[in-house]
């Protein structure tokens, strides 16, 4: 419930859920907890967004989570498909070019974009809701939790100080977190000895697509287009140098020489300095209170998963915090956040860190192997397809948390991995996205049998209580047999062809889809009742009194 103002001395809101920072992942952690009914309290220490140039890169997992949230149409005119990352040798060859043409999880793989433009969009994103406020201005300058929830102290415009009492705190206030300072968390890492300065353009002088990191010994670089126009230049900023000697004209030129014949002919947005950090936080989680974002990880920009990394944090926990809130599941779900999230945090670190060191290694003679190297294995297919098509990339799989594994144990199981996106044909003939017909919710996905054979009426019940979507998966031909339709059952049939591929790589036919759209379990219809039984105790469900004895029974 929305709390209306009180009077000037002091002010005290209620939620069920408060949000410190409107980053990106605070947004999309609001935007998820709004469209869920919860009572969100959003609390920003600054006046307005920040509008200075950050993120550069969003990828298919990322618009996927804006997807969820029904925001992704306002996001697309911001972005750049299948933007491509080429790493060039000092002469300007090619040695690494990152161009993957896939779409498995129903978006391009690389994108480029304009980071406060769709921070804007995950803002007003949030009018939509009724149960979710939006507080600038707010500097929070203590904080207590109990078992019952959080309080926090803040200074208010004109210093008035006001209070805040919510169930749950997530922290997304940045990589200098107060919350995660105040509870005593580490944040272990390193920062990098080289800074680096950004200049963004306007009137892309140059006007090529992609992105280009040219491993010049003397200066690296990068040369971004992005969309509307923009062209972001990074320079490393070489021992002894400041931002303000940079800054100055003659210093400036001096930089866009590298990279443009007329430097003094560009139209300047904004640059700026930036260090960069590959650090993790002891703990995502204390109690009542979660670390997101930057607040729990940190990393270098090389590969663009900074953002990405943040916005995996959001859908990871978006859901599982509304069913908590909700009551229809334990405190207990909250512990599988850090479960899944830090470890695959920890490797997109590594492979951000690897990834700056083959743009400016830290000794030449490294350099010079790099590019010995690079140019044999470019010649070899697997090796060219590997970079091609991103497969260096860590993808999150997890081994544990809220999830069923595999009984018997499946050879390169899928369980725990991100579930695939086609496009589907409905009833009514329409094509859409898989997820736009499951919505933000669990799924129960079955090739072309009816997914709810396998379950008793208590249990069809139990799940359909937790907005679980029943799915039935045929060839699209089959849609026109005009069989007798099944009670609470979607059918929706796969023109594309990518379903039925997709199971038929396993042993199963049924797919335990979570609301984050990764694979919570498989089964085949004689064993679905067992699967949902075991994925209803991993996820700390809850039943009604009437339903208490089921799950209790599954070893």
């Amino acid at each position: 419930m929305k709390t209306s103002s009180p009077s000037a001395s002091q002010t005290d809101y209620k939620a069920q859920v408060a949000v410190l920072g409107a980053g990106p992942v605070g947004l999309a952690i609001a935007n998820y907890l709004g469209q869920s009914g919860i009572d969100v309290l959003v609390i920003e220490k600054l006046d307005t967004l920040i509008d200075y140039p950050r993120a550069i890169g969003i990828d298919d997992e990322s618009l996927r989570t804006v997807q969820a949230i029904g925001l992704v149409d306002r996001v697309l005119p911001h972005t750049t498909p299948w933007h491509a990352m080429r790493f060039l040798t000092p002469k300007g060859r090619c040695f690494a070019d990152i161009q993957p043409l896939t779409d498995e999880f129903g978006w391009s793989r690389r994108n480029a974009f304009i980071q406060p433009q769709v921070d804007a969009v995950l803002l007003d994103g949030l009018q939509r809701f009724a149960t979710v406020r939006t507080l600038f201005s707010r500097d929070v300058s203590a904080f207590s939790q109990d078992d019952d929830g959080v309080t926090l102290h803040m200074d208010g415009p004109g210093g008035v100080r006001e209070s805040v009492r919510a169930d749950y705190l997530v922290a997304c206030d940045g990589g200098n977190s107060y919350v995660r300072r105040t509870l005593g968390i580490s944040f272990e890492g390193k920062t990098a000895p080289n800074q680096w300065i950004v200049v963004d353009v306007a009137n892309d002088p140059l006007g090529t697509p992609n992105v280009y990191l040219c491993c010049d010994p003397v200066r690296p670089y990068v040369s971004a287009a992005l969309p509307h126009g923009v062209r972001r230049f990074e320079f490393m900023v070489m021992p002894g140098e400041t931002e303000a000697e940079l800054s100055k004209p003659e210093n400036m030129r001096r930089l866009l020489a590298k990279v443009l014949p007329d430097p003094d002919h560009i139209e300047l947005i904004r640059s700026r300095v930036y260090t960069h950090n590959a650090r993790l936080a002891g703990q995502f989680r204390d109690k009542r209170i979660l670390l997101a974002g930057d607040a729990a990880h940190i990393m270098p920009v090389w590969q663009g998963q900074g953002y990405n990394s943040g916005m995996r944090d959001a859908s990871n926990l978006g859901w599982k915090l509304a069913m908590v809130v909700k009551g229809l599941a334990g405190d207990g779900l909250l512990d599988t956040y850090e479960l899944e999230r830090r470890d695959h945090a920890r490797a997109m670190i590594n492979l951000s860190v690897l990834a700056g060191h083959v743009l400016a290694p830290p000794k030449r003679w490294q350099g010079m192997l790099r590019d010995g190297i690079s140019w044999l294995l470019n010649y070899l297919p697997p090796v060219k397809r590997y970079f091609l098509e991103m497969r260096f990339k860590p993808m999150p799989q997890y081994s544990a948390g809220a999830l069923v594994s595999d009984a018997p144990p499946v050879a390169n199981s899928p369980v725990g991995r991100m579930f695939i996106q086609p496009r589907v044909q409905t009833e009514d003939g329409r094509e859409a996205l898989l997820d736009d017909v499951i919505g933000d919710h669990f799924a129960i996905i079955a090739w072309g049998t009816n997914p709810t054979w396998g379950l008793s009426a208590e249990q069809v019940a139990f799940w359909k209580r937790l907005g679980t979507r029943f799915i039935q998966v045929v060839p699209a031909v089959q849609l026109q047999a005009g069989r007798d339709a099944i009670d609470g059952v979607i059918r929706v049939g796969d023109s594309s062809g990518r379903l039925k591929e997709w199971f038929g790589r396993y042993p199963a036919s049924v797919a335990l889809v979570r609301p984050d759209r990764f694979l919570a379990g498989l089964a085949i219809p004689q064993t679905l009742g067992k699967a949902c039984d075991a994925l209803a105790l991993a996820v700390h469900a809850t039943r009604p009194a009437a339903q208490q004895p089921a799950v209790s029974k599954v070893a």
